[in-house]
């Protein structure tokens, strides 16, 4: 039996799940609460919305089996210390004189290989204050050149949010992938000029907030891996992921052939590079890190499915539809608007880009929007304010660098340029050219 949702229930209960989320009740709850409230406003009766939240909940599970298989691959990644070693390598071979610029590329690129960025800039950290108390530079300049990194790195990487957009629209991780390469290097470009700008602005890094970041982390210092076998898993998952779109591109019929999914491919890099690394005694310590990494993700991602369930039967989608042409506003933009507006609410890029696509998907696509285009445009829109105070990451990373609150504030708008300037360029990409 179908049901048509009104889309005033929709948007009460989307409405509701987000102040839940603000008020620091467990999000998958928040979102299924919303869910089931919105559907009870909007008409629907109680079986008709237990159906509503299953049949959300199932339209995620191809998302989910491969969040899940991803979390082998950022298990080896975080836990064997190759995450760690490459990004020392990176700052190493640059050297202190261009310090903004490999600190900023040493989080993306970290970011990029599958590490979440909360952990990329808690593994960078330590590494920015003692360059920073050396070479005078403040704790804001290093955290916009870390968290702008990450936000470039977050774009390409097969992180659970980069997977949600690209199964979201139907895409391949690999095609999303190479189409925020390009918002992505504007993003590290961007970051590198403002925090270049920042060196001398706020409170210069001391070796203060060295000993204070060794105090409260919980990294120990281990034995890192050799900088060869920490990039094989993450060198080999690229080159396996690339195969494809690059046969296509190229025309070679061996390569368009191969293809083969992320759910393969990631796992797969991950136990060679453990292998590669002698780590192979610890293949269940590091999957049981990364599976427990992902529960979280994993979790959300059935929440968002059952709102994103709500809203897709409802009448919400048309209804927006209709008021964007009626105002004469390209339909266009409904894909960034609603990856800033989610991510801004739930202060998360993963969360932010789960509830627009869920939420928002067929709308976006109703324009003519093309599912790549709309996947990038969703993608970096969540990245514009993602780092709010209501989210964990704002935290995290305020005393991984050993900032106060008002502290912490300060690099938010700069932050948001950040965002804001991949954001356009996947915009501009796929409207003018």
């Amino acid at each position: 039996m179908t049901v048509s949702v009104s889309w005033i229930g929709a948007l009460i209960g989307l409405a509701l799940a987000i102040i839940l989320i603000l008020r620091k009740l467990n999000p998958v709850y928040s979102l299924l609460l919303g869910t089931i409230v919105g559907a009870l406003i909007g008409g629907a009766n109680l079986t008709q919305t237990v159906n509503i939240v299953v049949t959300g909940s199932q339209s995620v599970m191809g998302t989910v089996v491969r969040v899940l298989a991803a979390g082998v691959f950022a298990g080896v990644m975080m836990e064997s210390g190759a995450a760690n070693a490459i990004a020392r390598g990176i700052v190493d071979k640059f050297g202190e004189s261009l310090a903004i610029l490999s600190l900023a590329l040493a989080t993306m690129i970290i970011t990029a290989v599958g590490v979440f960025i909360p952990v990329a800039v808690l593994i960078v950290a330590p590494i920015a204050l003692e360059v920073g108390s050396r070479m005078k530079i403040s704790k804001l300049a290093l955290l916009v050149a870390l968290s702008g990194g990450g936000k470039a790195g977050n774009i390409i990487s097969p992180n659970p949010n980069t997977i949600a957009a690209a199964h979201g629209f139907h895409l391949e991780l690999s095609q999303l992938m190479v189409a925020d390469f390009i918002p992505a290097v504007f993003g590290l470009v961007a970051t590198v000029l403002i925090a270049t700008l920042l060196r001398h602005h706020g409170t210069i890094a001391t070796m203060a907030d060295v000993e204070a970041n060794q105090e409260q982390g919980d990294q120990q210092e281990t034995t890192l891996p050799s900088l060869g076998t920490a990039i094989v898993a993450p060198l080999l998952a690229v080159i396996l992921l690339l195969m494809n779109p690059v046969g296509n591109v190229l025309h070679i019929g061996f390569l368009e052939k191969f293809n083969v999914d992320a759910m393969y491919i990631l796992p797969l890099a991950g136990l060679i590079g453990m292998l590669a690394m002698h780590q192979g005694k610890q293949v269940l310590a590091y999957t049981k890190a990364g599976m427990a990494r992902m529960t979280d993700v994993v979790l959300i991602l059935i929440g968002a499915g059952a709102i994103g369930g709500l809203i897709t039967t409802s009448t919400l989608p048309a209804a927006i539809v209709h008021l964007i042409k009626i105002s004469g506003i390209s339909g266009t933009f409904l894909a960034p608007i609603a990856g800033i507006l989610m991510a801004a609410a739930t202060a998360s890029t993963s969360t932010g880009v789960i509830l627009a696509t869920g939420s928002f998907g067929k709308a976006i696509l109703a324009f003519g929007t093309a599912p790549l285009a709309a996947a990038v445009m969703v993608h970096t829109g969540a990245t514009v304010i993602d780092h709010l105070p209501q989210g964990n990451y704002f935290h995290v990373t305020a005393n991984a660098m050993n900032m106060t609150l008002k502290e912490r504030m300060q690099s938010v708008p700069y932050e948001t340029a950040v965002g804001l300037t991949m954001t356009i360029v996947g915009v501009v990409m796929f409207t003018l050219f």
